[in-house]
């Protein structure tokens, strides 16, 4: 592990990057020998941090789960993120734009719980058992740290590339819909840009949050009942601009709408 005074610098920067809408340069050049783990202690310091200052923690983002982001990003192995309840927009919402850095929308499905849930032997079954609602989703993506050459290292650090994240349409029972074949039409100002459908992550949705709640337990944390987890994007990240409207339409899941001003 990174030395503290370190760990702690970083988490330092990268607060000052948050409150300014900046970039730092790239950890993994700075710091050659950081590891993931030392990435994840950058992100619960930050975390700390927040809560601290009287942010609410309500839930967790996964990313990288699936192919088309893996190769959008060169990185292979899935991570994840804090949501704090700031962060979490309804259907409809008028964002600022500014308040983010490489805005980016990509389309995901929600997980609510109902129960907490833990590893380190968590399945897709334990997580369907324990998911009141799943709801369809946007993750905004916002980035504190220079994009190119970026390692799941610097990624994870910057809380996963998280910035908030806007939920909307039909929540519904786990069990109701095959979740596999969920998909969604993305467009932005009324243009289509992309589609994708909810396999895309790793086979099932449900596997990231199962993914997600084994990993934690080699953190000392769990899942908690009540808590929103975003479970990996199943389209490529779409760039969005200041004035951009978005719109995400889910079948008969509903759609979301948002708009950057």
């Amino acid at each position: 592990m990174l030395d503290k005074d370190i760990l702690a610098s970083i988490a330092d920067e990268l607060a000052e990057a948050e409150k300014n809408r900046t970039m730092i340069p790239l950890l993994t050049k700075r710091y050659p020998e950081m590891k993931v783990e030392d990435s994840y202690a950058v992100q619960a310091e930050w975390v700390r941090r927040g809560q601290e200052a009287g942010r609410r923690l309500v839930g967790r983002k996964i990313g990288l789960t699936s192919k088309v982001m893996q190769e959008a990003t060169g990185i292979t192995e899935p991570d994840y993120g804090a949501i704090f309840d700031d962060m979490v927009f309804e259907n409809g919402a008028v964002i600022e734009h500014g308040q983010f850095s490489n805005v980016r929308i990509e389309v995901e499905l929600a997980f609510v719980l109902e129960k907490d849930l833990s590893g380190p032997n968590a399945s897709i079954f334990d997580v369907i058992d324990a998911t009141k609602y799943v709801v369809p989703a946007l993750e905004i993506l916002s980035s504190r740290i220079e994009m190119k050459g970026r390692t799941i290292v610097d990624t994870i650090s910057d809380n996963a590339a998280m910035g908030a994240m806007v939920y909307g349409g039909n929540p519904v029972a786990p069990d109701a819909v095959d979740l596999r074949w969920v998909s969604a039409l993305l467009y932005r100002n009324e243009s289509i840009e992309d589609t994708g459908v909810a396999a895309a992550v790793l086979n099932h949705p449900a596997m990231g949050v199962a993914w997600l709640a084994n990993r934690l337990h080699g953190h000392g944390d769990k899942l908690n009942a009540g808590d929103i987890i975003l479970a990996g994007s199943f389209t490529k990240p779409m760039w969005v601009e200041k004035g951009d409207t978005v719109h995400a339409d889910y079948a008969e899941l509903g759609a979301i709408t948002c708009r950057f001003v």
